[in-house]
């Protein structure tokens, strides 16, 4: 545990926090710099009402064994008030293989769910209306053939495939620079997503065809403006390379995603948030000209895995809640809450009962979803918000002089490293 007595606290990212701060930290163009709520460059939220007209998804992550077994955590989440799905996949389908392959042995089942077939995902999502509910898939290497067996078990069950709602994390960028599910070189992975991306601007127009994930690269040691600014720099990469690829810009960048983590830090996640929304407009207006509904920035949460410890277990409970707490007040689309034995084991049906009561209660018994931006004009937030916007901006200017993200892989990893490090 830190102690931040004296003069020299620094946030979790290494930001000087001040003892007080005054009105001589307020905003030098606030009209530019906040704006209003749903409008550029969305710094206090994507939608003008926030979660008074749509409340957050409550999308727990859930996936283990069998499709059968994983099924039946579904259904409990689902009945007990969960309002989207999110499905964790093992690491054999991961990266392609079958459960019976020699590489798959001893992983099968473990870090999710194993689906060999499109009898595996019939069981899967076995009883539940894939019309109304939305489906989010981590899957980047193997997303395409993943979201071609969830379209037929939807058309078979008699949902077309436009009228299908989700995400797939499509995301292979940060397999190379942070987790390793790659399994193609990386000019053919990105003509695959831009392939995905096509596809589904054209068939399945409802569709999240990438999620851009910074929670991965955050959980392997990066600091939140690392955070921010190597998950932007991949993003831009996959937009540069669909209008490579001759897709229209407004066809397929508004139903961009991106996925952060919340750490311990309140107040510097709070203002991480509100930094991502404000550069990514920004980013996508000064070098693409996108309109301010191709520049909103739609994100998804899940508290941090890495913050979580195996002794004591039950205080993870509160680590859980405070993160959360930062992603709402952040102004997040949908949560993911961790259940506390999850440094032990996967969770068991009482620890994911309670993460979920965590986000029912934070929606319900708080308040904290009543009004837009809460902590806007705090000097302290206010002045996060700018620090960490700046610093990612900076860590972009060296990724550009090295030619982009796809170029910046080894330059992106040894960031990580250092910080991770420190």
């Amino acid at each position: 545990m830190s102690d931040d007595r004296g003069k020299d606290a620094l946030t979790d990212s290494g930001l000087p926090v001040r003892v007080v701060y005054g009105p001589e930290d307020a905003l030098p163009d606030p009209a530019a710099d906040l704006g209003e709520p749903g409008a550029f460059p969305f710094t206090r939220g994507v939608y003008p009402t926030m979660y008074r007209g749509r409340q957050w998804t409550m999308r727990q992550y859930a996936g283990f064994g069998t499709a059968a077994s994983t099924n039946e955590r579904y259904h409990y989440l689902l009945e007990r008030g969960q309002t989207g799905l999110s499905v964790a996949f093992d690491l054999p389908t991961q990266m392609g293989y079958d459960s019976d392959h020699p590489m798959a042995s001893g992983e099968v089942g473990r870090a999710g769910v194993a689906i060999d077939s499109l009898e595996d995902m019939r069981i899967l999502f076995g009883g539940i209306d894939l019309g109304s509910v939305s489906t989010s898939m981590t899957i980047n290497s193997t997303a395409a053939i993943l979201l071609v067996l969830y379209i037929a078990v939807a058309e078979e069950n008699g949902v077309p495939r436009a009228k299908l709602a989700g995400t797939i994390q499509n995301d292979i960028l940060k397999e190379y620079i942070a987790r390793g599910t790659y399994i193609y070189p990386v000019d053919p992975s990105l003509r695959l997503i831009s392939d995905v991306m096509s596809f589904c601007a054209a068939e399945v127009p409802k569709w999240n065809t990438i999620s851009i994930s910074g929670y991965h690269i955050r959980e392997a040691g990066a600091t939140a403006p690392q955070e921010v600014a190597f998950t932007f720099a991949n993003g831009l990469e996959y937009v540069k390379r669909a209008l490579e690829a001759g897709i229209e810009l407004e066809d397929f960048a508004p139903r961009l995603s991106f996925f952060f983590a919340a750490h311990n830090d309140f107040f510097e996640e709070v203002a991480k948030f509100r930094a991502a929304r404000r550069l990514w407009a920004r980013l996508m207006r000064e070098r693409f000209g996108a309109s301010d509904q191709a520049a909103r920035l739609r994100f998804h949460t899940q508290t941090g895995g890495s913050t979580l410890t195996a002794q004591q277990p039950l205080n993870n409970v509160v680590r859980v809640t405070m993160q959360a707490l930062s992603a709402v007040l952040g102004g997040t689309q949908s949560l993911h809450t961790n259940g506390f034995d999850e440094a032990l084991a996967l969770p068991t049906e009482e620890a994911a009962r309670i993460a979920l009561r965590t986000q029912q209660i934070l929606a319900h018994e708080t308040g904290a979803a009543r009004t837009v931006d809460p902590l806007a004009g705090s000097w302290f937030v206010e002045d996060l918000t700018n620090r960490i916007e700046a610093e990612a901006r900076r860590y972009l200017d060296e990724i550009d002089e090295r030619g982009g993200a796809a170029g910046a892989v080894q330059y992106m990893q040894d960031e990580i490293h250092a910080a991770a490090y420190r």
